[in-house]
């Protein structure tokens, strides 16, 4: 099974997306070698800028640079982009409705031996609750190609997480993304998982364990967050009205309270939400910061059973 982390997609398109388009920029905060921008630094040195350790800097640089036609993507750790940057992303670049993209790595707990200060559970929530922004995260490394070069073809402020840690590929390289629509992975009549990023994997895992229990499991990758696919959602309701969300967020205002929302407003169904249990993390490999969560195929498998019942 090929591993790869989804900031290696976002490395590899950015290159071949700023050779295909000058106006596309890369705005680095210091740290673009774990955010893999270096390939885009050699190649395309003019359509580069480095700010330093200053992200609102390079949230004010960005905006600037779109009121002039260019594509600036602004590149940094996801706790930074999303909360230390958070008041430029609102007043500079989606008040006025920017052509800003903002790609950001080490979402969610993958930042693992770093600590809960890198470690970024919270972006998603902040960041969805702002007008006008996209907010994405692929599954996988082709995915997150995919959904970086729709990311720079469609206008408007966009957020893009990507996480630092390998993961399998699941995608081929010729699938297709639309931005604002999941993609159904697996069907199943018995429960639907809706998952996103690197959570999508574990819901395979779970559906593959479930159907050797005759259990059905529709696998639904939520890769855009906002504006979340509500017609999938209201499918899995109609079809099936048992849901597991799962992901590598707070359980509070990621997918799982996006889904909830839906499913509250239809009146009938129910869910059950997998994600960072409303705490803090801590140093530790990230596979054991997921379990502490119970961010696991096995707890996949145990919900989903119990809706069972």
């Amino acid at each position: 099974m090929k591993l790869i982390a989804t900031r290696d997609g976002f490395g590899d398109e950015i290159v071949e997306l700023g050779k295909e388009n000058k106006n596309i920029y890369v705005i680095d905060a210091d740290i673009g070698k774990s955010c893999k921008t270096g390939k885009f630094v050699k190649a395309l040195p003019e359509q580069h800028v480095n700010v330093g350790i200053a992200e609102q800097c390079a949230g004010g640089v960005a905006a600037g640079l779109a009121t002039c036609g260019k594509i600036p993507f602004v590149v940094t750790y996801a706790a930074f982009g999303s909360m230390r940057m958070c008041e430029m992303i609102r007043q500079e670049i989606c008040y006025p409705n920017l052509n800003v993209k903002v790609a950001c790595s080490h979402g969610g707990l993958t930042p693992a031996n770093d600590g809960a200060s890198h470690q970024c559970i919270e972006d998603l929530g902040i960041l969805s609750s702002i007008p006008n922004l996209t907010v994405i995260q692929p599954a996988d490394y082709y995915a997150a190609r995919k959904l970086v070069r729709a990311a720079a073809e469609v206008y408007g402020p966009v957020y893009l997480r990507f996480t630092r840690d390998a993961v399998p590929v699941i995608y081929s390289e010729d699938q297709e993304f639309i931005i604002g629509e999941a993609v159904q992975l697996r069907e199943g009549r018995d429960v639907a998982l809706i998952a996103i990023g690197d959570t999508v994997r574990l819901a395979l895992e779970a559906a593959e364990a479930l159907a050797a229990e005759g259990i059905g499991a529709r696998v639904l990758d939520m890769h855009t967050l906002k504006p979340l696919d509500t017609q999938s959602v209201c499918a899995a309701v109609n079809d099936i009205g048992r849901i597991v969300t799962i992901e590598d967020h707070n359980i509070i205002n990621g997918l799982g309270s996006a889904v909830s929302a839906v499913v509250a407003e239809m009146g009938k169904g129910i869910v059950r939400r997998i994600g960072v249990q409303d705490q803090f993390g801590q140093s530790a490999p990230y596979e054991r910061l997921l379990a502490m969560n119970g961010i696991t195929t096995e707890n996949i498998i145990v919900k989903a059973k119990e809706l069972q019942r």
